[in-house]
C-alpha cells in the first residue's frame, strides 16, 4: 500500500512538473522513460518510434526541448517518431513544437508541388487531388539543397485513406541492384522542367517571384541551367545528387526523385495525349541520367517495386505530429475519402556539397 501512495506522489509530482504554463522556468532533469513510453506499430518493425505520455497532461513542447538530444539519437537510429496522444491542437503549437526541436522553420522555396502557406512557414501537404497517390519520396530530393527535418501534423484524418506510408532511404539503397546503383553514382540525375505550358506549376510559383532577374539569379548560385524560351516559358535543367551521405550518420542513402520526374511517372493516357502534341524534351518535367541519356522505364519500375517492398503505413489519428529525419526516411500519401487536412513545416536547411 505505501508502495502504490510513493508512486501516485511521484506522478502527481511530475504532472505539476510539466503542466506549467507560464512565468518562470528553472532547469529541470527528468530523464524520459517518466514521463513517455516507446512502441512500434510491429514487432520488428521500428519505423516509426512511437512516443506516447506516459502521465496525463505532458507538456510536449516543454519535454521535447528538455530532451533534444535523446530525441535526435532516436530520431537517427529509426529515422521517424511519431507523437501520439498528445494535447497538441492548434498550428501554433506545432509551429512551437518544430522550433523546440530545430530551430527556426525554413521557407518551402524552388517548389515541385502546390501547397498553400497557412501560418509563417507552416504549409498544407501537397494539393493533389484525393483519388491520387503521391509516391514515397525525399522532400527536394530533386534540388541541391534540402531540409534535414520534415514534420508533419494531422488536425484531421481522412473518413477512409489519406495514410502517409514511409520507409527507410538506407534500406532502399541496399536492396537496389548493385548495377543500378553504379549508374547513377556515376551519373546522377538531371531534372528538366519546362513552365508556362498550364499543365503544370508556374515559373511564379517554383520560384517565388514575378522578377525573371530573381530567378535568375536563384538558378545562377544554384548551378541551374535555364532558358527563356519566350516571355512566359522557361525551362531549366539542373544535374543533382542520387546518392546522399548522410552528414552525422555517415550512411548512404538513396536521395533523388528520378522515380516522381520520369515520363513513366504519367499515366498512360496522360502521357499519350502530351507526347501527341509535346517533344518529350518539352514535356512538363522529365528525369534524365545525368550525362542527358535516357533512365530505362524498367529501371524506374524496380525503383518504385523496392520503395513499395521497405514501405511502412500507419492510420493516422488527429493531433499526430510525425516527425521525419528527411534523409533517412521517404514519404508518400494514399488516396482517401473525405475530408483530410495535414499541415507541413520543414527545418534545418542543408546544402550538397
Amino acid at each position: 500500500m505505501s508502495s502504490v501512495r510513493k508512486n501516485n506522489s511521484s506522478v502527481k509530482f511530475i504532472k505539476r512538473i510539466m503542466n506549467f504554463k507560464s512565468g518562470r522556468r528553472k532547469p529541470i532533469i527528468v530523464s524520459p522513460e517518466e514521463l513517455i513510453k516507446t512502441e512500434f506499430i510491429l514487432p520488428g518493425q521500428h519505423l516509426p518510434l512511437i512516443i506516447k505520455p506516459q502521465v496525463n497532461d505532458v507538456n510536449l513542447i516543454a519535454w521535447v526541448a528538455n530532451n533534444r538530444d535523446w530525441l535526435e539519437t532516436q530520431l537517427f537510429k529509426y529515422g521517424g517518431i511519431l507523437f501520439r496522444n498528445f494535447n497538441i491542437k492548434v498550428v501554433t503549437d506545432f509551429e512551437q513544437l518544430i522550433k523546440s526541436i530545430s530551430g527556426e522553420l525554413i521557407e518551402y522555396s524552388y517548389r515541385s508541388t502546390p501547397r498553400s502557406q497557412v501560418s509563417g512557414n507552416i504549409y498544407t501537404s501537397t494539393e493533389y487531388p484525393a483519388e491520387e497517390s503521391i509516391p514515397l519520396h525525399n522532400e527536394m530530393a530533386y534540388a541541391r539543397s534540402w531540409p534535414k527535418k520534415i514534420c508533419f501534423f494531422c488536425v484531421k484524418a481522412a473518413t477512409e485513406g489519406g495514410e502517409t506510408p514511409i520507409v527507410d532511404s538506407r534500406k532502399v539503397f541496399q536492396q537496389l541492384d548493385p548495377k543500378i546503383k553504379e549508374q547513377f553514382i556515376l551519373k546522377k540525375v538531371m531534372y528538366v522542367r519546362n513552365y508556362g505550358q498550364g499543365l503544370d506549376l508556374q515559373w511564379q510559383n517554383v520560384f517565388q517571384t514575378t522578377n525573371k532577374l530573381e530567378v535568375e539569379s536563384y538558378c545562377h548560385h544554384a548551378n541551374i541551367e535555364f532558358e527563356w524560351q519566350d516571355e512566359s516559358n522557361l525551362k531549366t535543367r539542373q544535374v543533382c545528387q542520387a546518392i546522399a551521405t548522410h552528414p552525422r550518420t555517415g550512411e548512404m542513402v538513396w536521395f533523388n526523385q528520378a522515380h516522381l520526374f520520369h515520363i513513366s511517372n504519367l499515366k498512360t493516357a496522360v502521357r499519350n495525349s502530351l507526347l501527341s502534341v509535346l517533344k518529350e524534351e518539352d514535356l512538363p518535367r522529365n528525369a534524365l541520367y545525368g550525362d542527358g541519356s535516357r533512365i530505362e522505364t524498367s529501371v524506374i519500375e524496380e525503383i518504385n517495386q523496392i520503395y513499395q517492398q521497405e514501405s511502412v503505413t500507419f492510420s493516422w489519428q488527429e493531433g499526430d505530429i510525425l516527425m521525419l529525419d528527411n534523409m533517412l526516411a521517404a514519404h508518400g500519401r494514399k488516396p482517401f475519402i473525405g475530408d483530410r487536412k495535414v499541415l507541413v513545416g520543414m527545418a534545418e536547411p542543408y546544402c550538397a556539397s
